[in-house]
């Protein structure tokens, strides 16, 4: 889909000498309400895949979530954006989900107003299967200007958005970039998987090649199919610097990680076992905020038929890398990122799929 993409180790992060600080540690994103205890946001993360995943007990997790979905922390993620601005809505019953993902124990972690990970989750209308789209951090795009007009109204890597406007300016970048509608927004610490890695008792991630990590305590990864826990499940999903495709790679292992969670979910028994569960609801400390309208129940009803073999991961297409000034970034292939993600508008899996190949 994407070409050749070998990848010359990118900035890890936009920086303007005349931007505020990108890594200052403030909430990056709309107003949040008072945020509830870390172990009720995790329980709602379980509660769902209970809910989708456990069959008869779809009631019983339904009216559960409706009592703890209102102490789950909440952005107001589209305050800011003008609506005028905005992409219409194509496929009346699809649904566009932006997850904004950062991973806060990550060795080459800077700081705290940043987002590694920029996925469009695009849920089709038969509620059937989900594409995941991952746009690079490091691709080239016009970011609008913030409301506040400090920042913005010029090109720059997609991940300089979330620093100079939050959450807002990040869904205005991102539709603008795709011209796809996000319905809801999702954010998670990418961090808290070793955790839910931990309590699912490992997962089974098949590596690409052998290689020895470059953060302590420098594991070897054998290439082929190995059992991984927690922390080493994190760790791989880290690698870039050994792979000529550099942060494609670390895409590719996150997307990994992220299925075999889902499919470990389903067939470790985890939803289906009290203890398991409970257990499993105690060692997540991950956390995760959504927008303001998004509805728990309504998605765990919509998505109860999901699986992980029903997931496909997906790259926005891409020209490979290049240089813009001092700064090493990722060039979008405008042709074919057109035709892709206008099949996503008009929600033809067919051709989402297609161009996939």
């Amino acid at each position: 889909m994407s070409g050749a993409q070998r990848y010359t180790d990118a900035d890890t992060e936009f920086v303007d000498p005349h931007a505020v600080d990108p890594y200052e540690d403030v909430p990056a994103g709309g107003k949040r309400r008072r945020r509830g205890p870390r172990w009720r946001r995790v329980l709602v993360i379980c509660l769902v895949v209970a809910a989708i995943l456990g069959g008869g007990s779809m009631i019983g997790g339904a009216l559960y979530l409706r009592s703890v979905e209102k102490d789950i922390d909440r952005v107001d993620a589209f305050a800011d954006v003008p609506e005028e601005g905005r992409p219409q809505a194509v496929a009346n019953g699809a649904m566009n989900i932006l997850i904004l993902g950062s991973d806060s124990r990550d060795p080459e972690s800077t700081g705290g107003s940043r987002t590694d990970t920029i996925i469009v989750a695009h849920i089709p209308k038969d509620r059937a299967s989900a594409q995941l789209v991952s746009i690079p951090r490091d691709t080239w795009v016009n970011v609008p200007k913030a409301k506040n007009g400090g920042h913005g109204g010029r090109d720059a890597k997609i991940n300089a958005a979330y620093a100079w406007g939050g959450i807002p300016l990040m869904v205005q970048t991102v539709e603008s970039f795709t011209t796809v509608r996000i319905d809801h927004v999702m954010i998670i610490d990418f961090a808290g998987f070793k955790e839910i890695i931990d309590a699912l008792d490992g997962v089974d991630i098949n590596a690409e090649k052998s290689f020895t990590s470059i953060h302590p305590p420098f594991r070897k990864f054998e290439q082929g199919m190995q059992r991984m826990d927690g922390e080493t499940a994190l760790d791989y999903s880290r690698q870039r610097k050994q792979f000529a495709d550099g942060d494609f790679a670390r895409i590719r292992h996150q997307q990994q990680v992220i299925k075999a969670i889902l499919d470990k979910a389903v067939s470790g028994g985890i939803v289906t076992n009290p203890g398991r569960l409970n257990s499993f609801v105690k060692a997540t400390s991950s956390a995760v905020s959504v927008d303001e309208n998004m509805s728990l129940v309504s998605m765990a009803t919509d998505l109860r038929s999901l699986r992980g073999r029903n997931l496909t991961f997906v790259t926005s297409p891409t020209k490979g890398t290049g240089r813009v000034g001092s700064e090493s970034v990722v060039f979008a292939n405008t042709e074919k990122a057109k035709t892709f993600y206008d099949a996503v508008r008009r929600d033809s899996v067919t051709e989402i799929l297609a161009s996939a190949k």
